[in-house]
């Protein structure tokens, strides 16, 4: 776990991994009425039956730290030659400094298994897991990272118990409905086995931002913070539901988990081979907009849009273009970006898929043999490069054809634009050369030095090409290549330039 991280998750000012929930004013046991007790009050049993399968992380990393009056640029650890000149005082120039932190997990076998956030493992030197007693004692043991997945933020970790442990039983996220009651058990702050009980506040919630990159959140205001992830969120009947897993910061009752659901269907892989196997396509994707279905689907905005298409990657193989809006996998409705991703990734690498396909109107059906998503996937070829055609043609007055968009000026792609801006020798397309700050183009992204290699689905290869596609069009739908990624995106007129 890096250094600069591990410390993020406690002070960040943005959304941060290493909690969940954001409030201390949840739900608590005695919100019931007054004269409740452990018989009338279904969550003691719960709590009662839960806790001892619920287990408190420490973790550690040991870090080169240097005095801030150290002379030397690097460490030299006790390098006999400065230790010559330096003495013992050299120690205090350079040393090793342990980085701790804390966590929560359950255990899901009575062999020793235990699952919790990779951000709680990641990078680490040492794992300590304190396991509760029935007595009420505490037992520590070593445990050893088994798995770990940082698409998901999950990690399996392994104990070697000296009898049978309990366990926790998994439920069914999917079947969760807002307004449940729920409850959280965890290590806050260290305060060890802390209970909190609220509601599912909202289903299939997207959180982006830091690293936090998830979209099928749980939310609830169940009372999470620092040192729960990882810990279960359980439902009425004592099943884990979620996993604790991130809060927003200075907000009352915004915590979220991730579905137990989605622990469910890479834990075997985590367990046997140390990481998920997922489904890969091989494409770049973006949702649709209505001017986008306008031009390429058939009117309806359901659907992901095909940005991209890598090289010899199985969409490639199989046919599916650049362009193309997937409907359909093996039956099931995509909606947008989100659900193609979810759905390839819920297949396992080898099987094949059955997508359909919208191409300019037409319903198209291909059957894809999915292969295994690559650890780093920008590892993979993502060139997509055509042949080179003839450039040759003079710039004229078309240059400015988009500067009500907001794009001032446009180029042709000669040998010295290609070498200004890093294209290989067959790139083809117009360059665009400047974009106003503020203006519609700016605002959804568009840059100096993009690539532009179509305008409302025409292929565009000269400034004069781009004022034949547009027309009178108020708005446009641009193929861009950027970086060697390709994405289609929408703008609008400047409405100030009517």
């Amino acid at each position: 776990m890096r250094n600069k991280k591990f410390l993020a998750f406690i002070t960040t000012l943005a959304l941060i991994l290493v909690t969940a929930g954001g409030a201390f004013a949840a739900l608590s046991l005695s919100n019931f009425p007054a004269g409740s007790s452990s018989n009338n009050n279904p969550i003691v049993p719960i709590v009662k039956r839960a806790s001892l399968a619920v287990v408190n992380i420490d973790v550690e990393k040991i870090t080169s730290k240097r005095s801030q009056r150290s002379p030397f640029p690097f460490d030299f650890d006790d390098d006999p030659i400065f230790k010559h000149f330096f003495g013992d005082n050299f120690r205090e120039y350079n040393r090793s400094v342990p980085m701790k932190g804390r966590g929560s997990g359950f255990i899901v076998s009575k062999e020793g298994l235990i699952i919790t956030n990779n951000h709680v493992v990641d990078k680490v030197d040492k794992i300590t897991v304190s396991v509760l007693l029935a007595d009420g004692s505490k037992k520590t043991y070593e445990a050893k990272l088994q798995g770990s997945d940082p698409t998901y933020d999950l990690a399996v970790i392994k104990i070697e118990p000296d009898a049978a442990l309990p366990v926790l039983e998994l439920g069914d996220s999917d079947a969760l409905e807002v307004g449940e009651w729920v409850i959280a058990i965890g290590n806050p702050y260290g305060f060890e086995h802390t209970v909190t009980a609220g509601i599912i506040s909202a289903k299939n919630r997207s959180v982006h931002g830091g690293e936090v990159n998830f979209d099928d959140f749980l939310q609830t205001d169940a009372a999470i913070n620092p040192g729960n992830s990882g810990g279960p969120l359980l439902d009425m009947n004592g099943k884990v539901i979620g996993i604790n897993a991130a809060i927003a910061p200075f907000a009352q009752g915004l915590g979220f988990a991730i579905p137990v659901n989605r622990a469910k269907e890479i834990m075997g892989d985590l367990i046997s081979v140390g990481h998920a196997r997922r489904g890969w396509l091989g494409v770049g994707i973006g949702n649709v907009t209505p001017q986008m279905a306008k031009i390429y689907g058939g009117g309806s905005t359901e659907g992901a849009m095909i940005n991209d298409v890598f090289k010899g990657d199985p969409a490639d193989k199989a046919g599916i273009k650049r362009g193309d809006i997937v409907i359909e996998i093996n039956g099931d409705k995509i909606k947008d970006a989100q659900a193609l991703t979810n759905k390839i990734r819920s297949l396992a690498p080898g099987s094949t898929a059955k997508i359909v396909v919208i191409r300019r109107g037409k319903r198209m059906t291909f059957n894809v043999k999915l292969d295994e998503r690559a650890a780093d996937p920008d590892s993979r070829n993502k060139s997509d490069n055509n042949k080179e055609k003839d450039s040759s043609r003079k710039e004229s007055d078309s240059s400015t054809a988009l500067k009500d968009f907001g794009i001032n000026r446009i180029s042709r792609l000669d040998s010295s634009n290609k070498r200004r801006y890093g294209f290989d020798s067959e790139a083809q397309g117009v360059i665009i050369s400047e974009v106003s700050r503020n203006s519609p183009a700016y605002n959804v992204g568009i840059r100096e030095g993009d690539l532009l290699l179509e305008v409302n689905a025409r292929e565009v290869m000269s400034p004069e090409d781009v004022a034949k596609a547009i027309g009178k069009d108020d708005a446009l739908v641009l193929l861009i290549e950027r970086d060697k990624n390709t994405f289609f995106i929408q703008i609008e007129k400047d409405k100030s330039s009517k």
